[in-house]
């Protein structure tokens, strides 16, 4: 079609709009394909009007064209097949997934069946990469943005996605115009003709026999649908990179980040990694649009904050080096630097590799010129365990390897490494092998061994293509390889000319790469596609050269020597693919290569000269040196732990030294002293458990196995909390009731319970406010009397294979890169603010106030998404709704409800009746039911639809107490019975006649006010903690007390004149019924279990006296006797 056609179209489709023929402006939009109007496509996504998305995107594009347009058509119904899983419609879920969605199983077989298994799921969310997955009008607000970068990359869409500048109504003006020209032709021209039609030439009437006027035609051709530009090249899978460049002769040779970690494209042109990709015999850089995952395309729930890595990508300079700091940090402290020796371990061969474990952090792999493998506790000094080498098959191993070992049996290790997750240790061999062993405690077991490269494997390192543990390789042969963890090679890379030095894989937001450096000193980029390598360039001295990212995966380092003995450290600018910064310091030529390592995302460290030299990242003048009291050799090998406070540095009589800091020092004393108190509590265990398991009878055995392994467990209730939709069938007592009296458990020394300290976590000027588990029950959120929340996670590894929260291991004060804090906004008060909390679903989102605003933060960027609520009146408690995430329940300071929506920043109705302000909110789905409490000792019902008040009712106090103290409510798993804590009393109320059952008042060694209560999640106990310190666990049936947790046994040793520690919150696992957490006056939280000796707590006993006065061999406890003996304590 020619050029003026085409405008011709353009000038229809203004004239179309403007006289407002809207759908057919779309038709010729559709049909000529000209220009996609990317705001109609949006409405229509964000409408979910799939039929008329995919038709409007046909005239553009096909599903098959390439990877971008199978990855849009991928989203779009992959969104439709998720919305019909989320309203239950599963027959239109199995319409989708088999007209749809079946022409990408074609591409991508295992995909197609993660698709499929989602059918099985009750809720699709269960999957770990859609549990992010928020409601629909969010979720599709997600695929559109997705969508919108997407296509924006996809050349296909290449100068239709902006219609052209030109002025208004401008094919009437040209119409006009043309008239007007015709008119001038008359040879008799009228003054003002009138024109009655566009059908036929203008002429004025020739009654004095003037001339025919000559027809004008305008260059009118059928609108025809252009050729498609050449599609993108085919990798082998559905939604692998593309190899269709775009040139960009202005460009430096260079890199380029990606900028968003939440899509898969960037807008126009956009890199597959942090390099701009280059074709080997391109004489041009060519840019590769970033393509599409080859995962199941489940996108990232968040928006993550990438202003700063924007501004510098478009700040990057042009220039071979420039030395001003783009990353400030406070001044550097030597005394960060692990400097002094602590301790030196004698290997008895040559150390060539080390490697800290990622999580346990005094964990020291070894690899030695002999071929052995040695795991170090460098806490306590020890070898855990040595592997020598050894070939555990040789029969599966090459005939060219056979040979070679036969010759020559001799074998070094080249690299030790850990898998990011600490279970798997990765040994590479100067000849052929790589071995991979399973971490078990203090065992190595055989798990994988692999004749990878002929000649020598130079390097080995763990990466995570497409969500797959895989171990990749280097060697002589020139290669660079990808295995599974099952020996299956899934990648092989050729393209380097000489041996393969080393590689550094990377992920760079959602995109997945590896470096490799080679002996000539080529650097080379690859992604996981088998398309060749995406960048050649030339490393500092052109000879050996180590790349690594800083800790954070922000900037990217490379050390190395030339063949000449010069050392070079540099920082690359990753945006260019230039030098950012040359390090000085280099004093003589090297006999053999540097070796380099980083820290803390701030320090640099090399062995040269007998001694470690010290870099500021920022600074390219050396820091400083050291010399670790001599012995080292000329070139020392070094490794830092993860946090950086130790560091390991080879020494010349084959052994090395292990270097700290003040932090590293601690850290050392207190492996040592958990060393000995371990020792010693396993000496005392063995007697206590040998006396509990004796004293255990068989019936108590089998209720133990059906709690914590029966499927017939109820389904638990999340947060402790807010109460949201809960299974509608009252569950089993999994315990018989026992009509004896039990047996009182006091708990009075540490040895007797599990516990553990949230890092990070003392605040003196701060206590807990609010405590949560989050829902998935991998961590713990506290919110303190500042706004600011907190919180820890535990990581899956091989002391805690599920991940869950735990008392056996300490978790992680986990905070996003960032460094930002989830701080909310406080009143000028703080003082008399009260700070409430409520966790979403899924754990994505966490709202929460102090006195100010409400906000809603972002759990894995802690990002404010949004404020609403500002005070007067402030609020004080918050609960989602169970059915509904947008309708929140909001308690108010002025003792008003507001049942807010949160789609429309809306409060739909107000709730009226309390006299103070309100202190808790739960919901029943089964009885349809908002039960409030407040300050003002008072319990209302409402209707959870029309918002009636159903009924109010007053605790019932003891004589004299004024009306005065926060009250909570949270419903047992059967949405009937419900939890009512009052400083005052425990009771249990039947919601559905909205009357109190059973209620417990504080008394004997539990005599002090209460702070607050919690359902177990089986809601077969309840957790309450008073304000001496004391935790006491209840029958949730009849409130008869099983437990008492001293506070002793889990707060440290008052000093004097210290102010007393109390508890102010407690909260129940999710999953784990006899787990719970607290949240003290001093600002630590602590998870407490039982001992593994017993698993429970309160393990119920019948009570027989014998003649000497003693129960069970135990003196008898008034207080068990005064709560368990009669119900003059237990008042219905």
């Amino acid at each position: 079609m020619s050029s003026l056609s085409r405008e011709l179209v353009f000038l229809i489709l203004q004239f179309l709009d403007e006289e407002k023929f809207k759908e057919s402006v779309h038709k010729l939009e559709q049909e000529s394909g000209f220009y996609f109007n990317i705001k109609y496509f949006e409405e229509k996504a964000l409408a979910g009007e799939w039929d008329e998305v995919e038709k409007y995107l046909s005239g553009f594009t096909k599903v098959d064209d390439n990877r971008y347009s199978m990855k849009i058509f991928f989203e779009i119904r992959k969104q439709k097949y998720l919305e019909a899983l989320d309203r239950n419609d599963r027959a239109k879920a199995v319409e989708i997934l088999a007209k749809d969605l079946k022409v990408f199983a074609t591409f991508n077989e295992e995909l197609y069946k993660e698709i499929t298994q989602l059918l099985t799921l009750e809720n699709f969310r269960e999957n770990e990469q859609l549990s992010k997955y928020g409601d629909t009008r969010s979720a599709r607000s997600i695929m559109y943005t997705e969508l919108k970068k997407l296509i924006e990359a996809n050349p296909l869409f290449r100068e239709k996605l902006a219609f052209p500048s030109f002025k208004a109504s401008r094919l009437r003006t040209l119409i006009n115009q043309s008239l007007n020209w015709q008119h001038q032709l008359c040879k008799n021209p009228r003054p003002n003709p009138d024109i009655k039609t566009l059908f036929l030439d203008h002429s004025c009437s020739a009654s004095n026999g003037g001339r025919a006027i000559t027809p004008v035609n305008l260059p009118v051709a059928a609108v025809a649908r252009p050729s498609n530009f050449v599609p993108l090249g085919v990798h082998g899978g559905p939604f692998q990179p593309s190899a269709a460049p775009a040139p960009n002769p202005n460009a430096l040779a260079g890199w380029m980040a990606n900028p968003h970690p939440s899509s898969s494209v960037q807008s126009g042109v956009v890199s597959a990694s942090p390099f701009q990709l280059q074709q080997p015999n391109q004489v041009n850089v060519l840019k590769h649009p970033r393509a599409p995952s080859n995962s199941l395309g489940l996108m990232d729930y968040q928006n993550a904050d990438h202003e700063q890595l924007m501004k510098r990508l478009r700040s990057a300079q042009t220039s071979n080096e420039v030395t001003y700091p783009a990353h400030p940090h406070p001044s550097a402290s030597l005394d960060d630097l692990p400097r002094n020796v602590v301790s030196t371990m004698r290997q008895g061969s040559v150390v060539l590799t080390m490697d800290f474990h990622p999580a346990h952090h005094t964990l020291l792999a070894v690899g030695c010129s002999s071929g052995e493998v040695t795991l170090w506790e460098v806490g306590s000094k020890e070898k855990i365990v040595t592997q020598p080498f050894k070939i555990w098959n040789m029969a599966a191993c090459t005939g060219t390897f056979q040979g070679t070992i036969v010759k020559e049996p001799s074998i070094s290790v080249t690299r030790v490494a850990w898998s990011p997750d600490g279970n798997l240790i990765g040994v590479s061999f100067t000849k052929h092998l790589v071995h991979v062993y399973a971490y078990q405690g203090s065992e190595l077991r055989q798990h994988l061994e692999i004749d990878a490269h002929v000649g020598c494997v130079n390097d080995l390192a763990f990466a995570h293509p497409n969500k797959q543990m895989c171990v990749v390789t280097c060697g002589d042969d020139k290669l660079i390889k990808v295995w599974d963890l099952s020996g299956k090679k899934l990648y092989t890379f050729e393209g380097h000319d000489a041996q393969v030095y080393s590689i550094c894989p990377h992920q760079k937001e959602n995109i997945q790469f590896i470096f490799s450096t080679a002996l000539d000193g080529k650097i080379k980029a690859w992604l996981y596609d088998n398309a060749g390598s995406r960048v050649d360039y030339d490393a500092p001295g052109q000879w050996c050269t180590t790349m690594l990212y800083s800790a954070d995966g922000s900037r990217l380092f490379s050390c190395g020597t030339s063949k000449d003995g010069d050392s070079f450290l540099v920082e690359w600018n990753e945006s260019e693919g230039a030098l950012k910064r040359t390090y000085q310091g280099f004093r003589k030529k090297s006999n053999g290569v540097v070796q380099f390592d980083t820290t803390r995302n701030r320090y640099l460290a090399v062995g040269e000269d007998n001694q470690v030299k010290f870099w500021d990242m920022d600074n390219t003048n050396m820091l400083t040196t050291v010399d670790a009291e001599g012995g080292l050799p000329n070139l020392p090998r070094l490794r830092f732990n993860k946090e950086g406070n130790l560091l390991a540095v080879t020494t010349a009589d084959n052994g090395f030294k292990i270097l700290a800091n003040a932090d590293g020092l601690r850290t050392l004393r207190a492996y040592e002293a958990r060393s000995y108190e371990a020792s010693k509590a396993s000496i005392d265990m063995k007697v206590s458990t040998s006396a509990m398991v004796s004293s255990m009878s068989p019936a108590v055995g089998k209720v133990e196995h059906m709690e914590t392994d029966s499927p017939a467990r109820p389904i638990p209730i999340h947060n402790g909390i807010e109460a949201m939709s809960r299974a509608m069938e009252k569950p089993r007592n999994l315990e018989p009731v026992d009509k004896k009296p039990l047996e009182l458990t006091e708990i009075v020394d540490p040895s007797q319970c599990r516990q553990v300290t949230m890092p990070d976590s003392k605040d003196s000027v701060s206590k807990v406010a609010r405590l949560l588990y989050t829902n998935s029950g991998v961590g713990v959120l506290a919110l303190g009397a500042n706004g600011v929340q907190r919180l820890w996670k535990w990581s899956r590894n091989e002391q805690n294979p599920n991940g869950k929260a735990t008392a056996s291991v300490t978790p992680q004060h986990w905070q996003p890169n960032s460094g930002l804090l989830m701080a909310n906004d406080v009143s000028e008060n703080p003082e008399t603010a009260v700070p409430c909390i409520a966790l979403s679903k899924n754990d994505s989102y966490v709202m929460s106030a102090c006195g100010g605003k409400v906000s809603l933060f972002n759990m894995m960027t802690f990002k404010v998404m949004t404020t609403f609520m500002p005070p007067p009146p402030a609020s004080t408690f918050l609960a989602f709704h169970p059915q509904d995430n947008n309708i929140i329940a909001i308690g108010m300071e002025d003792s008003s409800i507001h049942i807010y929506n949160v789609r429309v920043d809306e409060v739909k109705t107000k709730l009226k009746g309390h006299q103070k302000h309100i202190t808790g909110l739960a919901f029943s789905t089964a009885l349809n039911t908002l039960v409030s409490s407040g300050a003002d000792a008072q319990l209302f019902f409402w209707t959870a639809d029309s918002w009636e008040k159903k009924k109010s009712s007053v605790i019932q106090l003891p004589p004299g107490k004024a009306p005065v103290g926060d009250t909570r409510v949270q419903f047992h798993n059967d949405q009937i019975h419900l939890l009512v804590s009052h400083e005052t009393q425990l009771a249990i109320y039947d919601a559905s006649k909205m009357e109190c059952i059973h209620k417990w008042v504080p008394q004997e060694a539990l005599s002090s006010p209460i702070t607050s209560a919690s359902y177990s999640c089986n809601s077969q106990l309840v957790y309450a903690s008073f304000t001496d310190g004391n935790i006491a666990v209840f029958d949730a049936e009849s409130l008869r007390l099983r437990c008492r947790i001293a506070p002793s046994a889990y707060m440290p040793q008052p000093t004097p004149n210290s102010a007393p520690i109390i508890p102010q919150v407690i909260t129940a696992h999710p999953q784990e019924p006899n787990q719970l957490a607290v949240g003290l006056s001093d600002g630590s939280v602590k998870v407490i279990e039982p001992s593994e000796a017993s698993r429970r707590w309160g393990v119920g006993v019948a009570v027989t006296a014998d003649k000497s006065g003693t129960e069970n061999g135990r003196p008898s406890s008034s207080s068990a006797a005064n709560n368990s003996s009669s119900d003059l304590q237990i008042q219905r």
